[in-house]
């Protein structure tokens, strides 16, 4: 048998694979107990300002009873196998929080007996965490399709965020690579996890004592280049899950050829790293600029542009939009222009009622003026040497114009 330690070397590395733990948003108080959770949250990256938030990212066990075909924990593969007891998990925790490793946890599974029987151990490592050890730091609990819904409640009401992985974007992939998993199974949970933090939220409007559930939201995860969808397909499906379900997060994987398999691209292929770069990108877009996803992506052409942002792309699309005038666009107006971002929208339309904006202060309000220029004028002035037509613009944004710049996940 495996010591605890053993089994952390197998079960984190097995974790790896899983990309969809990021900031919580979320605050939970330290009443009387070990940690706290904070609004900026918990990530297993490092933050915009530098620091490093880290959080003890394993699965409680990767004995896995389905055979996915693309997945490295899958029951047919060779590879080491362990299972923590839940025991092992909370104090692996614990002893990793007050050696100031960590500060929350991450905690998923391969389906070990059955789904109820694998949740069911952590429900139990989570009861330990925040009531016998009372830590009050972040939790992530990942899912499995076809819980019982008794058990989600439990889970959803102990874990800051919960998630439920879609894995692949089809229902055809699914029975392909994944025939154990149905996409009725999956969906199920996401719904019934979407109504339970709605009607926990409409009971705390009137009770303040009722414990919150899933504070942090839900959120999914898809794997790219597994299986022959194209990014249309992928980007419809994100939208209507995040209609559906209100989802935090769609986290985009590009797929890692670990396990060889004549249903899957060949070990020597390449991840789609720069296409999963894209899709996350285009999410942004979705989620915080209106966009919708067949602005975003022509179903003739169904893969996004990896030469230039999907905002960019857009824009070059619709040329016959541009230019627009800095001080009588609308706010939605603004958002659309590359360059231009949320936060320097805002400015434009709240600095503008006390003065016209000329081309100068762009760069003091926050505006990439190198991407901008091209499609907008200021004070009806045109600032930009390029003629305004799509070849002449692309021409002079390729990124071989651009050398040393770094390909950004987030894009206005």
């Amino acid at each position: 048998m495996y010591q605890s330690f053993e089994k952390l070397q197998i079960l984190a590395n097995a974790a790896k694979y899983d990309v969809s733990c990021a900031s919580s948003g979320m605050e939970r108080k330290n009443i009387k107990g070990l940690g706290n959770s904070k609004s900026f949250g918990i990530c297993h990256s490092w933050a915009s300002d530098g620091r490093c938030i880290s959080l003890l990212k394993i699965l409680l066990s990767n004995q896995c009873v389905y055979n996915c075909a693309y997945c490295v924990n899958r029951c047919s593969a060779d590879t080491q196998r362990a299972s923590f007891e839940p025991e092992e998990i909370a104090e692996l925790t614990i002893e990793f929080y007050r050696r100031n490793y960590i500060e929350g946890l991450f905690l998923s599974s391969a389906v070990e007996v059955c789904p109820d029987y694998t949740m069911e151990k952590m429900l139990k490592a989570l009861k330990l965490l925040r009531h016998t050890y009372t830590f009050n730091g972040y939790i992530h609990a990942k899912i499995i399709p076809g819980t019982n819904a008794s058990i989600i409640d439990k889970i959803g009401f102990l874990a800051d965020r919960i998630s439920v992985n879609i894995e692949l974007p089809s229902e055809d992939s699914l029975k392909l690579l994944a025939p154990q998993k149905k996409l009725n199974a999956i969906l199920f949970p996401m719904s019934h996890i979407k109504n339970k933090i709605m009607e926990n939220k409409d009971l705390r409007k009137n009770f303040r004592n009722i414990e919150k559930f899933s504070s942090a939201g839900q959120s999914t995860q898809m794997i790219i280049g597994a299986s022959k969808e194209n990014d249309y397909l992928i980007l419809k499906s994100a939208e209507k899950m995040y209609q559906k379900f209100h989802l935090k997060r769609v986290y985009y994987s590009a797929y890692m050829p670990v396990v060889p398999s004549s249903l899957l691209p060949v070990p020597s292929t390449p991840p789609p790293l720069k296409r999963e770069n894209r899709l996350y990108q285009a999410d942004w877009l979705l989620r915080y600029y209106n966009f919708n996803a067949d602005e975003l992506i022509d179903p003739l052409s169904p893969f996004l542009d990896l030469d230039f942002d999907p905002k960019m792309a857009w824009a070059l699309r619709n040329i016959h939009l541009f230019p627009i005038e800095i001080n009588r666009a609308s706010y939605e107006e603004l958002l659309k222009i590359p360059g231009i971002g949320v936060r320097s929208a805002y400015k434009i339309v709240t600095q503008r009622k006390n003065a016209a904006i000329k081309f100068e202060h762009l760069n003091k309000i926050g505006i990439v003026v190198k991407r901008a220029k091209f499609f907008i004028t200021c004070c009806g002035k045109y600032y930009c040497n390029t003629s305004l037509n799509p070849n002449a613009v692309r021409q002079a944004l390729l990124p071989d114009n651009n050398d040393g710049e770094q390909l950004s996940m987030w894009t206005t």
